[in-house]
């Protein structure tokens, strides 16, 4: 968010009285701007809340394994998984069992491999999901069909009275318009169809994470390549996410020709550019 200050006033009233306010109101980096030779003169102070956009190589990805469908249904999370990539490296994973407090149902057990025994031992939710908190903190997030996740991610913490800063990418919106030569973009067909090494069992947390990772790299190093756009921004691959598959290419052409040029695209609700 930029925050404007627009004062019309004498220069030198202006100066003497707004300046040292300003300074101990928003320290800086923040630009307070004074044109002293014009009277009336225009004070203006810019100070942009938000951190520098972020690169796409730099996320948490996440998977939650559950009870059901639906929180709002009083369905858990009993399983957190999730990688942090910096830079386009996992540099560190979480990964964490969790009690619900009610039982999961036989075919839930057969289908992830997690059983009551083993929920009945794991620490409860309140008290991972407050970790998980603390590891997500300042990143944004991805996931494979992130609106499920997030759902679930929202009503964990709103149970512990936290929150994240970061907001959220799905892996599985951007992959139709990336490969929309396959027909089901589920996570298992996209891993084979690019030959994703696996080294766990689908329908556990970390696993998916880390695979759903593996993609988003590879998703995201195939449009650099392609379109010869370096680095790639979060919000560029959000949008990306948004746009009708026919559109795609000229989207990324665009995002392209921006670059060249030297200027920072800007996005309506649509998320077309303008």
């Amino acid at each position: 968010m930029v925050l404007k200050i627009l004062l019309i006033c004498h220069a030198s009233r202006a100066v003497k009285f707004f300046q040292p306010l300003l300074y101990s109101v928003f320290k800086p980096p923040a630009a307070i701007l004074l044109d002293e030779k014009t009277v009336p003169v225009l004070l203006r102070y810019d100070m942009v809340q938000d951190s520098p956009q972020r690169n796409a190589d730099t996320v948490v990805v996440l998977d939650f394994e559950t009870s059901g469908l639906s929180p709002n249904r009083g369905d858990r999370a009993i399983e957190i998984g999730a990688v942090r990539i910096e830079n386009g490296k996992i540099t560190e994973r979480f990964q964490q069992l969790m009690n619900p407090g009610i039982r999961i149902s036989p075919f839930l057990e057969e289908f992830t491999g997690i059983t009551n025994k083993m929920l009945g031992q794991a620490p409860p939710c309140d008290e991972v999901m407050n970790k998980f908190a603390d590891f997500v903190d300042g990143h944004n997030l991805v996931a494979h069909n992130a609106s499920f996740d997030k759902r679930f991610l929202d009503a964990e913490l709103n149970r512990i009275s936290r929150n994240y800063s970061g907001s959220f990418a799905c892996s599985m919106l951007v992959s139709r318009r990336v490969y929309p030569e396959i027909s089901r973009h589920t996570l298992g067909n996209l891993v084979r169809f690019k030959g994703i090494p696996q080294n766990g069992t689908f329908h556990r947390a970390l696993s998916d994470s880390e695979m759903t990772a593996k993609l988003w790299l590879i998703m995201l190093s195939e449009i650099s390549e392609k379109y010869k756009i370096s680095p790639l921004s979060f919000v560029l691959m959000q949008q990306l996410a948004k746009q009708n598959k026919r559109a795609v290419h000229d989207f990324l052409q665009r995002q392209r020709a921006s670059a060249d040029q030297g200027c920072p695209r800007k996005y309506s609700s649509n998320g077309s550019g303008r």
